[in-house]
């Protein structure tokens, strides 16, 4: 979601007037500044909310919203914060004047669950930043050196460490592809721990041979770790989206994902799928793309042409032309 309003609002210039709290507000503040005083200084205007809720005050605003997973999961969810999404998002839903959808999976959701008219919704998808292509032997040797990635092949999961990501089932399957895929070939998992003010606690029970966790990865080196890596990883349960995938196609990576939620509608045939509640698919996806250098180069060729459909350029120039419509109804 921050890169979604980051990457959109820059793109916005001078239709565009930010407001934001002063340092970073989180927990119960955070939602009293967003309920409170947000309001006070919308004056009128057309309120846009990037990511996912916006003040129950406003009815002239349109909503930006990514997924339903608090609601369709809570048990994913510190029971606070879940309770805060189902009490807020239905009334929201219903009274502000537009919604936008990132995939035609979350607008789905939204009408099922919010009972919104679908006339009400527009999918506008995300896009993937142009910096996120092949990239040279130079710059992956020095992300290498930057994260402590030795010179073997690699296998990379890029993605926060919470319930939904699904790591647990990653690391069992990789126990068990180990068996059949090269000797040397290892798992990069890169990403921080989910906030314990949203999350439940991830319990990673057992770690098998051959995984490396690199924790926070800085938008600098992503590229390079996903066009270093033999394939890439991402047996998500639940995505709004997806961004990692399409990130890791755009870099040339061969790709394996989930055949649920909004994945499908992403990657379309740049991916291979798999069931992400069986660990045995997951397996198998892994060890048929590392043992197949065809089907990694078929891929990898599949998920360019496929990534290349999506840019933030033509998701702000389609959000913008949306809002400034919006924001020219005055009733």
């Amino acid at each position: 979601m921050q890169r979604y309003a980051l990457e959109l609002s820059r793109r916005f210039g001078p239709h565009l007037d930010a407001v934001m709290p002063r340092g970073g507000l989180r927990g119960p503040v955070g939602h009293l500044w967003e309920q409170l005083y947000l309001p006070s200084v919308v004056r009128g205007r057309l309120l846009w909310s990037p990511n996912n809720t916006g003040p129950l005050a406003v009815e002239r605003q349109v909503c930006t919203i990514h997924d339903l997973i608090p609601i369709d999961h809570p048990e994913w969810f510190n029971a606070r914060f879940a309770a805060w999404y189902a009490w807020l998002m239905p009334g929201l839903a219903k009274r502000i004047r537009h919604i936008i959808a990132i995939s035609e999976f979350t607008k789905r959701r939204i009408v099922e669950l919010l009972r919104v008219p679908e006339e009400k919704i527009t999918v506008i998808p995300n896009g993937v930043d142009q910096r996120f292509k092949p990239q040279s032997a130079e710059k992956i040797e020095a992300m290498r050196c930057e994260l402590g990635i030795d010179s073997r092949p690699y296998v990379v999961y890029v993605g926060s460490l919470e319930p939904r990501k699904n790591l647990q089932k990653l690391l069992s399957a990789w126990r068990r592809a180990q068996t059949s895929i090269p000797e040397d070939v290892y798992l990069v998992a890169a990403g921080a721990r989910g906030s314990s003010r949203v999350f439940h606690p991830v319990s990673l029970s057992s770690i098998p041979p051959r995984v490396l966790f690199t924790g926070y990865v800085s938008e600098d080196a992503l590229p390079a770790l996903y066009a270093g890596a033999l394939a890439a990883v991402y047996p998500s349960l639940y995505e709004g989206f997806g961004l990692p995938p399409l990130e890791a196609m755009a870099c040339g990576t061969p790709v394996v994902t989930s055949a649920g939620t909004s994945l499908p509608e992403v990657v379309g045939d740049g991916a291979l799928l798999v069931d992400p509640e069986d660990v045995e698919s997951i397996a198998e996806g892994l060890v048929r793309v590392l043992s197949n250098e065809t089907m990694r180069r078929s891929l990898s060729e599949a998920g360019l042409r496929r990534a290349a459909t999506f840019g933030w350029e033509s998701t702000a120039q389609r959000t913008l032309n949306l809002l400034l419509e919006q924001a020219a109804i005055r009733n």
